[in-house]
């Protein structure tokens, strides 16, 4: 399983931005699917989840602004992220679990001015 994430940039504060990852290669059934991210000097974390049946969790730091879905014919995931804040700036990573394996993206990178 291949991920493909995309949609990253440069965007102002108060923006907003969705990122997509399609996941390619021999798939069967895709479990979870979710959204990281690692900003300099810190350590990677949790954005958002959602399940095969489509239930979500967020971080607190992001809850109300961005918004987790999934297009399970497509095997996408993908992120809305809305009042973007200086502090969303990461490295944001996607991950899929199929067959038991969790499967990681390359990265696609954020940067919110202030």
């Amino acid at each position: 399983v291949q991920l493909q994430a995309c949609g990253g940039g440069l965007v102002q504060a108060g923006g907003c931005l969705r990122l997509s990852c399609a996941a390619s290669g021999t798939v069967f059934a895709i479990d979870a699917m979710g959204w990281y991210r690692q900003a300099p000097g810190k350590q990677r974390e949790l954005v958002a989840t959602i399940t095969r049946g489509g239930g979500t969790r967020y971080a607190d730091s992001v809850t109300g602004r961005f918004t987790i879905s999934r297009d399970s014919v497509k095997n996408t995931v993908y992120l809305q992220m809305n009042s973007l804040k200086p502090e969303d700036t990461a490295v944001y990573y996607c991950t899929v679990r199929h067959t038991s394996r969790d499967y990681w993206g390359q990265g696609t990178e954020l940067t919110v001015s202030s």
